[in-house]
């Protein structure tokens, strides 16, 4: 049976040692981080595109408030005008040729493109102007409720109240890429700021005072929107923001360039959008194309008096910058990877080879001594490592056994002298005494091997063991948390060294009474004072400022040595809360606590604080925070120190604000 398993053994294919180290060392580099690399890329992405939507959002809103803000100040300055007494005494006089000119110089005044009055049907008073009756807004009026909203004048419509706003209504269009085809060669239409307020009559009839603004052309209505959405700087360099009046999917007014000296007017919003937001009534937040480039573009319908959607509301800022920065950062990270990769793989690989060269080494000299070779050597001078050690006691091993096999030789040879010199008289006696040394020396050779080989493997299980166990924790580690590996490496060559004081901090823990020595009276004050020489160094290098505050009269009893123990530990453990510096206040002042006079010492840092979670577990034995740097047996050896002088040690932190422990020592009797 055991001969079967051998051979499917040396049948079975081997995996060298070297690939699969290989492996570990560049799988965290060149697959791992890769992979998380693209997936928090492509959550940049997606989040950064998602910012750009909400600040086109944002700025749609600025841009509707303010035209909500022109559809109120001109409802409000016309229903001032009628409710003025000006214009009460205007039309309340007998005759009213002064009304036509109270009338246009009001208009002018308040910055409108027509201002007329109406009678109960809809009709001006005055020559000129247009039937009014069909509209909702003087409806609203004539029934006693002022009102203002967005409607479309046709261009005849225009004409009956001033042949200079058909005019200036009338826009050529321009052929557009991307929008739904027509037949129309211009824009004849007007969308007007429509407003109308009641006015009552002297002989007790009712009318309505009607005003507007033309917004075909209007470029100081769109130039405000813009100048206020898009304010200087309120974009990065190279981009631009643009607005736009739609009256239905032609642009009435705009700032958006055909070229340098030409506004984009007449030119169409593409057919995409027109479905969304004028057919579907949707508010459009996305990318889209603006007559000549990319937009970050958003669109709102506007809804005349009728309750119909007439046109839209543009705002947008150029996508090309912003695609160029994300292009530049994308960039900017994959050459940063690119470098990290090309400065860490050769570090990655040289590590590596530093663990299967010893144990190629050692491979090849157990192979060469099992075909034979008793002199085969790993030949390994420095031993560094544990790795490096075993192949050196191997080396050592091997002495051993070839000095045993050439001394159970030298011993035959011996015995086999010694049975030469027998006499022929006893040559049956002696062919019994070869066979019965024979069988001695076989059972010798037996016995110096089971010994050797029980020396090799009591000897080698242990660092075998330790090297196992940690290659177990660099595969563990590695399946989750790769980029610890490096770690691993280094921390092998540091454990031997961290066996003997974590061994000495054990036996303490446990049995601190055994290392006490006499206790003695001391003024807090004047230990601390002591321990600072020894932490100096440490200070200076963390650029950190002390502050003391002794304030104690009082004398503790506790061993000297113990004390100092204690306080330069809690003095360390503020210094590496503090890497980028800062403040150590220590303090000493008398203190009763239970009705027992004491002495209070406390030692407080500005350094990075520790959470509820683990203020609950500083006292335990083995728990830390500085991973390789610390055992985990300071604070709790402290603690049994302080406990058995019947004293008591404290901590109060918050992460950020720094920590303060306090000790309380009984006063010295």
């Amino acid at each position: 049976m055991a001969e079967t398993v051998n051979t499917d053994m040396q049948t079975r294919p081997a995996r060298s040692i070297r690939f699969r180290l290989l492996a570990i060392a560049l799988l965290p580099t060149l697959v791992i981080l890769p992979l998380l690399l693209g997936i928090t890329i492509a959550r940049w992405n997606t989040k950064f595109d998602a910012l750009l939507i909400t600040k086109v959002n944002g700025d749609l809103t600025i841009a509707h408030q303010y035209l909500s803000r022109i559809l109120e100040n001109t409802g409000e300055h016309i229903q001032a005008l009628a409710v003025s007494a000006a214009f009460r005494d205007t039309v309340g006089a007998d005759e009213t040729p002064d009304l036509p000119t109270f009338l246009e110089k009001s208009r002018l005044t308040l910055g409108l493109d027509f201002l007329m009055l109406v009678d109960d049907r809809g009709q001006p008073l005055i020559s000129g102007g247009q039937d009014q009756g069909d509209w909702p807004v003087v409806k609203s009026a004539l029934g006693g409720v002022p009102s203002t909203a967005i409607d479309i004048f046709s261009n005849e419509q225009l004409a009956l109240v001033s042949p200079a706003l058909a005019e200036r209504a009338r826009i050529d269009l321009v052929e557009t890429t991307n929008a739904v085809p027509t037949d129309r060669t211009s824009e004849t239409r007007g969308m007007v700021v429509h407003s109308a307020s009641p006015v009552p009559l002297a002989d007790g009839g009712k009318a309505a005072l009607v005003g507007g603004i033309l917004l075909n052309q209007n470029l100081v209505f769109i130039d405000t929107i813009n100048d206020l959405v898009y304010r200087e700087a309120s974009l990065p360099e190279g981009s631009r923001g643009t607005a736009t009046l739609f009256l239905e999917d032609v642009r009435i007014s705009t700032n958006v360039r055909l070229f340098e000296d030409r506004r984009a007017l007449g030119t169409r919003v593409s057919s995409a959008v027109r479905a969304a937001v004028l057919d579907e009534g949707r508010t459009w937040l996305d990318s889209a194309f603006v007559v000549n480039d990319w937009y970050i573009s958003a669109y709102e319908p506007i809804v005349d008096s009728f309750g119909r959607r007439v046109g839209m509301l543009y705002v947008g800022f150029l996508e090309t910058p912003f695609r160029q920065a994300k292009y530049a950062t994308l960039l900017t990270i994959i050459l940063a990877f690119l470098a990290v990769a090309a400065v860490s793989v050769p570090i990655f690989l040289r590590w590596a080879r530093a663990i299967f060269k010893p144990l190629e080494r050692m491979s090849d000299t157990i192979t060469r001594v099992e075909a034979g070779n008793m002199g085969a050597r790993t030949e390994l001078k420095a031993a560094s490592d544990e790795i490096g050690r075993v192949a050196v006691h191997l080396d050592g091993l091997l002495d051993q056994l070839q000095q045993r096999d050439r001394e159970l030789r030298q011993w035959n040879d011996e015995l086999n002298d010694r049975v030469a010199e027998r006499t022929s008289e006893l040559e049956h006696a002696n062919r019994q005494i070869e066979a019965t040394t024979k069988q001695l020396i076989m059972s010798e050779k037996l016995a110096a091997i089971g010994e050797i080989t029980a020396g090799v493997a009591h000897e080698i299980n242990n660092p075998i063991a330790v090297i196992q166990g940690n290659l177990d924790v660099v595969r563990s580690v590695l399946g989750s948390h790769a980029s610890e590996a490096s770690i691993e490496f280094r921390l092998i060559d540091e454990q031997i060294h961290r066996i003997s004081q974590i061994v000495t901090k054990l036996l303490q823990f446990a049995k601190p009474e055994e290392y006490a020595g006499y206790v003695e009276r001391h003024a807090p004050a004047g230990v601390i004072s002591d321990c600072l020489p020894l932490v100096q160094h440490l200070l200076h290098k963390a650029e950190i400022a002390l502050v003391r505050d002794d304030a104690a009269t009082r004398l503790v009893l506790m061993n000297r040595t113990e004390l100092q123990q204690v306080a330069i530990n809690l003095i360390v453990n503020a210094i590496h809360a503090m890497p980028k510096g800062g403040t150590l206040t220590i303090r000493t002042c008398d203190q009763d606590i239970d009705g027992k006079p004491g002495v209070a010492v406390d030692i407080a840092d500005t350094g990075v604080g520790m959470t509820d979670e683990l203020m609950g577990r500083i006292f335990d034995p083995f728990f830390t925070t500085k991973r390789e740097k610390g055992t985990g047996l300071g604070l709790s050896i402290s603690q049994r120190l302080i406990a058995r002088q019947g004293g008591r040690i404290s901590a109060e932190s918050e992460p950020g604000e720094g920590t303060r422990f306090s000790i309380w020592l009984p006063e010295a009797n």
